[in-house]
């Protein structure tokens, strides 16, 4: 999937780009198909069984596609918590 972008900043992150949106019409199917697959497979019907995997590679795909976004975006919070967390006892032992 050479044309899914892997490497993200975090600004780059917070903009709506095509990897959103491809997860934004995944989720629901994958949500459906796994509730269809998962009753179906109860059932013992074959199609079930097929109707699961297919969501279950679709699952895959999702969170392989956006990963990397979440992931950028939670790193630069981490670092933008941790400078408030020193600034905030800096205040509180009355330092400047």
């Amino acid at each position: 999937m050479s044309w899914i972008k892997t490497k993200w900043t975090a600004e780059e992150a917070e903009q709506w780009t095509k990897e959103d949106y491809i997860t934004f019409i995944i989720s629901p199917l994958v949500y459906f198909l796994l509730a269809v697959g998962l009753a179906l497979s109860l059932l013992l019907l074959w199609y079930g069984f097929v109707i699961l995997f297919v969501s279950i590679v679709l699952l895959v795909i999702m969170v392989k596609i956006i990963d990397p976004k979440l992931k950028a975006v939670s790193e630069d919070y981490e670092v933008k918590q941790r400078k408030y967390l020193e600034d905030l006892e800096k205040i509180a032992r009355w330092e400047e």
